[in-house]
């Protein structure tokens, strides 16, 4: 797998020794690496998502993306780089509606394949390209990008210290960083942590706290750094009334009643703690200084 190697100390910046001894609060971390995610995403997990969010595989489609372009500045022209980028929907939407040139990144090799397909259909292969690599290990020079943008997929990420280290790396002086993800929003237990990230196979989520200290730890400029977490109960609410009402038959004859039945107490185990306040998300902008 691109990069595995990366990973061997599964554990982030902040929940090594010598930086709990610092203060910073410790996580727990799962032992989920870059590779579980992506057998999954090779398979039923990808597509199924994507029958329930559509091919942004985002909370709120085209409309969270045009919200967070005008928020990030994106225009004609922009240098982009989508970092875990998967089956490339905002980044063709940026290229269509904007005129920005985008290239995504992403450590799936079926989300890179299709990816490159759909964009090639779309007739926008000019303006946007895609690379199979690892978010740890950005493979691309510094100072390059304009926006370092991701949406709603950093929380895949083992290591997010070093993720926000290299997305500065890359960007321009002056650049920026915009990007939404699901956080943690409330205090709860160990194990409904565990069930939570298992399901999801998030190594960990951060805070809203947590990313704006990372961001600033790295010398981005704290533009924006919005709680989102109010409606994001709603979301799971309408992933859940997908997958048992329209969806189901399609899902059981595609992938049999086992992975129907996961999806259906996995996806339940969100709809009770985003109702509870336990989960949501965030946005995040800032400016490298």
């Amino acid at each position: 797998m691109p990069g595995d190697g990366i990973l061997r100390d599964r554990r982030p910046l902040w929940a090594r020794p010598e930086v709990l001894a610092s203060g910073v609060r410790e996580v727990k971390l799962l032992d989920i690496t870059i590779a579980d995610v992506t057998a999954a995403y090779e398979g039923a997990v990808g597509i199924i998502w994507e029958m329930l969010m559509g091919e942004q595989i985002h909370v709120g489609g085209g409309e969270e993306t045009d919200l967070l372009a005008r928020r990030a500045g994106v225009h004609a022209g922009t240098r982009v780089l989508d970092v875990l980028s998967g089956l490339g929907g905002p980044a063709r939407h940026l290229a269509r509606t904007y005129g920005a040139t985008v290239t995504g990144l992403d450590a799936t090799g079926r989300m890179v394949s299709e990816a490159v397909l759909r964009t090639k259909n779309a007739g926008l292969g000019d303006r946007v390209a895609f690379r199979l690599g690892n978010a740890l290990d950005i493979p691309f020079t510094s100072e390059t990008f304009d926006v370092v943008w991701g949406q709603d997929s950093w929380c895949y990420v083992t290591d997010k210290d070093r993720l926000i280290r290299e997305c500065r790396r890359v960007a321009v002086p002056g650049g920026t960083i915009a990007f939404t993800d699901w956080i943690q929003a409330g205090p709860m237990r160990d194990d409904e942590r565990r069930s939570l990230n298992a399901f999801m196979l998030f190594p960990y989520m951060e805070t809203l706290a947590g990313y704006e200290r990372l961001l600033r730890r790295h010398g981005f400029a704290v533009t924006e750094c919005e709680d989102l977490s109010e409606d994001f109960a709603s979301h799971m609410h309408r992933y859940r009334n997908a997958l048992t009402g329209d969806l189901k038959d399609r899902i059981v004859e595609r992938f049999g009643t086992d992975a129907f039945r996961e999806m259906e107490h996995g996806i339940a185990l969100w709809v009770d703690a985003a109702d509870e306040g336990k989960v949501g998300r965030g946005r995040f902008v800032g400016r490298k200084a």
